[in-house]
């Protein structure tokens, strides 16, 4: 269950950072408070995963979702660049995710 939840954490994080980007800066109402209800609720459930889970293991899981999740997010709705060097990037976070997730007890 910490793994679901951590999951879930790292996906809100998608959520919050997109609506932040919509917010204009805190001036748009709706993207404003859908990003502070994620952010609360994503912080939540990373919080309740660390009890179970190592901080190295959950922090490195919960931004690597984040990042990546961001990265896709701007290419799929702002349509930032799709380059070799940034799908590289994602890849490297998404492998030391799963070398991290293999590690872990």
């Amino acid at each position: 269950m910490p793994w679901i939840s951590l999951v879930i954490a790292g996906l809100l994080e998608v959520v919050w950072a997109t609506a932040m980007k919509q917010s204009n800066g805190f001036t748009r109402l709706w993207p404003s408070l859908i990003t502070l209800g994620a952010m609360l609720i994503s912080f939540g459930l990373l919080s309740w995963s660390m009890r179970a889970l190592p901080l190295g293991t959950a922090y490195m899981v919960w931004t690597g979702i984040g990042a990546v999740g961001a990265f896709l997010a701007g290419v799929a709705i702002y349509g930032e660049a799709l380059t070799t060097g940034r799908i590289l990037a994602a890849l490297l976070i998404v492998s030391g995710l799963v070398l991290m997730k293999l590690s872990s007890p």
